[in-house]
């Protein structure tokens, strides 16, 4: 599929809209700036209730609309834009295959844990009344009420920040300090720092050093330099905006601490940043494609499809929806599987399983690592997960 070419093809489509939409809009102003002059004319005529007086405007009007031919000078740019609307959805029909079926493998879900997966997606969006209604007509009411509550008190957060509060998640960062500090953030000294510019911005520099002396201080050892630019930035109280440090105020300085704060939040409730629903239909999406593409040109296989264990082609993921290695053993050359784990060597190789076995006649004799050489024995390696 080349989303180039479907690209290309919409922009054209784009272009031809807009020179019709242009070229419309320009022929009937020309008509509404006749009709104008026209009923000018009739306004200032001797008689202005008189028919004979008008006739003659009338028909110099009719006149000059035909010389205009307005239907002409838009038939040729709607016929482009009518051909191009035709052969673009032609382009789609050809580039996207509407029957997704083929690709599809007679899997038993766990409708229960779906339907978890669907109501926590939409509480960690934060579209609560949709989360309820689903959690309804589901039937799942108690399933994910916790997790409801916590992302209830996130975007709490999220919102009281929105309108420059800090107070609530300053409670949440100080509440949680110790798991900040061993996730390795420092979101507890980035939310200090933007009250700190807050109390700036008001103009009360005895207020501002005070804070620093409390809220600040404590995290000097490794966040100096940042701190004593923002001691200096007490001489500018009141007009930080003209200051060389004027960049204190920029919005970005709120977005990154809000992602932050979204993200550490996520962390400390053991969750994922990303929706993992939204991550499934992403990298569904970008898997389609080739299986279609495989099971098109394997169409009499389906039953051979529906039984494999590995995926029949290789299907190339961006790497943000990459999770997991992929072992390959370098003595079979094949992939691992669940039945054919990679296995750690006591030297510290590793191959899969079944190679393993095989060069030690299942286990009854020592052999030789292929890239070392140390003597193995099967029943000390161990299975390695990546």
């Amino acid at each position: 599929m080349e989303l180039n070419t479907i690209k290309d093809a919409f922009d054209r489509v784009s272009k031809k809209q807009k020179l019709s939409c242009s070229n419309t809009q320009e022929v009937i102003d020309q008509i509404d700036q006749e009709i104008e002059q026209a009923l000018q004319k009739i306004q200032s005529a001797s008689n202005p209730d008189s028919l004979l007086d008008h006739r003659p405007i009338l028909v110099e009007l009719k006149t000059k609309l035909k010389d205009m031919a307005p239907v002409t000078q838009l038939e040729s740019t709607q016929k482009d834009l009518n051909s191009a609307l035709s052969k673009y959805p032609k382009l789609l029909e050809k580039s996207f295959n509407p029957d997704i079926s083929k690709a599809y493998r007679n899997i038993e879900f766990d409708t229960h844990t779906v339907n978890q997966i669907i109501a926590s997606h939409f509480y960690r969006q934060g579209l609560f009344e949709i989360g309820d209604l689903f959690v309804q007509e589901a039937n799942e009411p108690e399933s994910v009420a916790v997790i409801k509550s916590q992302f209830q008190d996130m975007y709490q957060i999220l919102e009281a920040m929105k309108s420059q509060n800090l107070e609530p998640a300053l409670k949440w960062a100080t509440s949680n300090a110790d798991r900040l500090k061993h996730n390795g953030s420092d979101l507890l000294m980035k939310l200090h720092s933007l009250q700190f510019v807050e109390i700036l911005q008001k103009g009360s520099r005895d207020e501002a050093l005070n804070y620093a002396r409390t809220y600040l201080s404590p995290f000097a050892s490794n966040h100096m330099d940042a701190i004593q630019k923002l001691v200096v930035c007490i001489l500018w109280a009141g007009r930080l905006d003209r200051s060389p440090y004027y960049q204190l105020l920029s919005p970005t300085n709120w977005d990154k601490v809000v992602e932050e704060l979204t993200r550490q939040f996520c962390k400390i409730l053991g969750q994922s940043y990303e929706s993992p629903l939204a991550v499934t239909v992403v990298a569904g999406a970008q898997g389609l494609p080739p299986l279609l593409k495989f099971m098109n040109v394997m169409a009499g296989k389906k039953h051979e499809w529906q039984t494999m264990k590995q995926l029949p082609v290789p299907v190339e993921l961006d790497k943000e929806y990459q999770f997991h290695s992929i072992f390959v053993c370098p003595v079979s050359k094949e992939q691992s599987t669940e039945e054919n784990p990679p296995m750690l060597m006591s030297c510290g190789h590793v191959l899969c399983k079944q190679s393993i076995m095989k060069m030690s006649k299942n286990s009854t004799k020592s052999f030789k690592c292929p890239y070392c050489p140390s003597d193995i024995d099967a029943i000390r390696c161990r299975m390695l997960y990546f």
